[in-house]
């Protein structure tokens, strides 16, 4: 069987070659680390191609009639089937030969074993809105919780651990959690999705002190039933102050 998926990926990557020679931009790729929070756990969607033992991150090609941005809107909603999802470039990643040992039994007229760099972009996504697609280059599209990932193939963990700092240090100067959070929540969830983006645990007082600070939170009249303890206040983003914090950052590191 592992075989014959060799012979149908070859066959794919063939077939598709010559077409994307006349679509795509030459040399230029994009690479997705799609973020999402499910139980407690931050999370990545990882892609496993057809014949290697390796994940890869979700990606793809900029069409020559397409703007950059709108390349990776398209790529994403192809593997998440989502619209509206926050999206940010971080990174340019272009070692050499960072693709070679994919592809190097391949014809070197081969779309793919040209040498690419790729832009990199992180998304936070909705772990309820997200229905994984898996395309014909791949056997398997998944959420990997970011604590026990698989290997990956090429440069991907470089592109991943990038994005995961990035994602750090933009939780240092501007809000998270709309993307990744239910409309109503409680600040005991928000907490834990600051640590497990952060990777730490954090001091309870010195993080509700803080993050009320913000000012971006609206406390409803609602509280979270069904605990054996005390049941906690619910809370939601107050939208148009969360956009401005986006704007105009925020104060103060975790």
């Amino acid at each position: 069987m592992k075989q014959i998926n060799k012979m149908e990926l070859k066959k794919i990557l063939e077939m598709r070659s010559e077409e994307s020679w006349q679509e795509n931009l030459p040399s230029l790729s994009i690479d997705c680390v799609i973020f999402s929070f499910k139980d407690s756990s931050l999370r990545v969607i990882m892609v496993k191609m057809k014949d290697l033992d390796f994940w890869g991150l979700p990606g793809g090609y900029v069409r020559k009639d397409e703007n950059i941005d709108e390349a990776a809107i398209r790529i994403l909603k192809n593997r998440t089937g989502a619209e509206n999802i926050y999206l940010q470039q971080f990174y340019t990643f272009g070692n050499l030969n960072r693709s070679e040992k994919v592809f190097e039994k391949y014809p070197d007229t081969l779309w793919n074993k040209q040498r690419f760099v790729s832009i990199g972009y992180y998304a936070l996504a909705d772990f309820s809105k997200v229905d994984l697609i898996i395309d014909e280059f791949s056997t398997a599209c998944e959420w990997k919780s970011i604590d026990d990932l698989p290997d990956f193939m090429m440069d991907h963990k470089i592109i991943f651990d990038k994005a995961l700092l990035t994602l750090r240090e933009q939780l240092n100067n501007h809000p998270i959690g709309y993307n990744l959070l239910p409309e109503k929540f409680t600040m005991p969830e928000l907490q834990k999705l600051y640590e497990a983006i952060l990777g730490k645990k954090l001091n309870r007082g010195n993080f509700y002190r803080k993050i009320l600070r913000y000012d971006i939170l609206t406390k409803l009249d609602e509280s979270r039933k069904g605990g054996a303890h005390k049941a906690p206040d619910l809370y939601s983003f107050d939208l148009e102050k969360y956009n401005a914090a986006l704007k105009e950052g925020l104060k103060g590191s975790w």
